[in-house]
């Protein structure tokens, strides 16, 4: 009897060890087996899929063979390892087991979105909606809504997201992506209100986002960011009115078609500082990193006057006599409607990544949407930070 029972334990130790050499056989060849596919070709996994879910998808479109086996390796291997949500490229000759690598890498192709310096909010909003790859998930809401889908309820959206080429995975939505930019321009004006000359007439920072904006409209030229904003500063000072074309024509919104009129520039509205005082109430566009800069530290100076030489610069002026002459010189040769500012550009610029383009058009403007502008006083100068770089007026 105890030599049978021997017999039988070790038949069945025989028989488990042929199973688990079977099993393991079954497994690598499994996991060696080369994806059928004769090209590249993209493996969408969607959010709160599963590595059960997904190898029998791949079964079932004829791209790999043993599904059951691949899930019998994944649940002793690598149980609670996630696989990460997007899009994994599946190249000709590549095995299962690559793939899996890819999975645990989260080696996910990625896309990237553009918003450019001095688009305002309907072109943001309007480029993200043209992108197939971000969930949309802000149609059909009013920017407002937009604002509170994001967390920022209440929040006027014009200037308030920065600039930036973002990378991004297939079933991101808009609103994280619209989110990130927010996040990203905080973190930006924060860090350069902290390092402002002590003498800009701001009482908060967003008055600063203001006259960015401002000053990303009125040129292309990096290097005389400085000198603009030195210009409005020392008129602000003075009590003069800004007198600047990009705010009349953001206040005009979809009826601006490309020309500026004398009319426009005596048309009473919330931005047009031609017969308002002061900062007009919100940005006008978003600003880059330099155009932020450039607001809390101007250029020191005397002149009070610029006009476009029609090339992207300007000529400065310190009195009104000699800023005639530059509009005779350089505005008046050219057209009769001459201004201080550049020309209004009639094409607005495009997206990298389409040749559609984005339009140019202000959001609702009406004044009860509007933020009030606290007064224009200088705010305390920051504290010295001796690790700091501190900035030379």
């Amino acid at each position: 009897m105890r030599r049978k029972l021997l017999l039988l334990l070790e038949t069945g130790l025989v028989l488990a060890g042929l199973l688990l050499g079977a099993s393991a056989w079954k497994i690598h060849s499994a996991l060696e087996q080369p994806l059928s596919i004769r090209q590249e070709e993209l493996l969408d996994v969607p959010k709160g899929s599963t590595p059960t879910r997904t190898f029998l998808e791949l079964e079932k479109d004829g791209v790999i063979k043993d599904a059951f086996w691949l899930r019998v390796y994944w649940r002793f291997n690598l149980a609670g390892t996630p696989i990460h949500s997007g899009e994994y490229r599946m190249q000709p000759g590549m095995t299962v087991n690559g793939l899996i690598d890819s999975w645990k890498r989260g080696d996910v192709v990625q896309y990237s979105l553009t918003l450019v310096e001095g688009w305002n909010f309907h072109q943001v909003r309007a480029a993200l909606a043209k992108d197939d790859k971000l969930e949309q998930t802000l149609n059909g809401l009013s920017d407002s809504d937009v604002m509170a889908k994001i967390g920022h309820k209440g929040l006027f959206p014009e200037g308030r997201f920065f600039p930036d080429t973002y990378r991004f995975v297939r079933g991101m939505s808009d609103a994280e992506l619209l989110k990130k930019a927010f996040d990203r321009l905080d973190e930006v004006l924060a860090k350069e209100w902290a390092q402002r000359s002590a003498d800009v007439p701001y009482t908060e920072p967003y008055q600063a986002l203001i006259m960015a904006s401002l000053v990303e409209k009125e040129t292309g030229v990096p290097q005389e960011r400085g000198q603009i904003a030195g210009v409005f500063v020392r008129r602000m000072a003075l009590g003069m009115q800004l007198q600047t074309d990009p705010t009349v024509i953001y206040g005009l919104g979809d009826r601006y078609t490309g020309k500026l009129t004398r009319a426009h520039l005596k048309e009473p509205t919330p931005y047009n500082t031609y017969v308002i005082p002061g900062l007009p109430p919100t940005p006008i566009a978003m600003v880059g990193r330099e155009a932020i800069h450039a607001a809390l530290n101007p250029v020191a100076g005397t002149s009070l006057y610029f006009v476009a030489r029609g090339d992207g610069s300007h000529v400065f002026s310190d009195d009104l006599d000699a800023h005639n002459n530059a509009v005779r010189e350089y505005q008046l040769k050219r057209r009769a409607d001459y201004r201080s500012s550049p020309a209004p550009v009639t094409t607005p610029p495009t997206t990298p990544e389409t040749d559609d383009a984005i339009p140019a058009a202000s959001p609702n403007t009406a004044p009860e949407s509007l933020p009030q502008v606290p007064p224009q006083e200088p705010a305390p100068a920051p504290v010295p930070d001796a690790a700091a770089p501190q900035n030379a007026q």
